[in-house]
């Protein structure tokens, strides 16, 4: 039984990290940009919701300015990834060819547990993706759902970004 149950996870952690994929692909085809000054800030909210399938969601979308000049910034928000503990969108900001911001703009929040463990997840991803300049960091231990969503939601944004 216990093999059955870790296969299954296995399929659907695959099926997540694919979708998440496809869901980048289509949103490098279709991101769009425009130039803001470095002084603008984007605001972060939104709440998560439970449940789901196990599959990306959301298209990604993108604002801000372009990535060539050192005085201006884009935006890019990542695909929502749906989780069984709830929903993770990252958003992630590019000045002069560097990732100089990752935002969470939705966290695992399905229970009081996950929102504790995505809370904790966050600042190590943030931290590991700015080090890195791509979304090919580790994911954070005992964090593995949050994580996975996090980088995927993460790769879709840099994709719609062209990074």
């Amino acid at each position: 039984m216990r093999l059955r149950a870790a296969m299954a996870t296995a399929v659907a952690s695959a099926g997540i990290l694919l979708a998440g994929w496809q869901s980048g692909a289509h949103v490098a085809d279709t991101g769009t940009a425009t130039t803001t000054s470095l002084s603008s800030s984007a605001t972060a909210g939104g709440t998560g919701t439970a449940g789901g399938t196990g599959t990306a969601g959301g298209t990604g979308t993108s604002s801000g300015g372009t990535t060539g000049g050192s005085t201006t910034a884009a935006t890019y928000d990542g695909a929502a990834v749906q989780t069984r503990f709830g929903t993770v969108q990252v958003q992630v900001t590019i000045q002069g060819g560097k990732i100089t911001e990752v935002t969470a703009l939705q966290l695992t929040d399905a229970e009081r547990k996950s929102a504790q463990i995505s809370s904790r997840a966050a600042p190590v991803l943030r931290s590991e993706v700015l080090q890195a300049q791509s979304a090919s960091v580790q994911t954070v231990g005992g964090a593995t759902v949050t994580s996975d969503a996090y980088l995927t939601s993460l790769q879709a944004a840099l994709d719609a970004a062209h990074f």
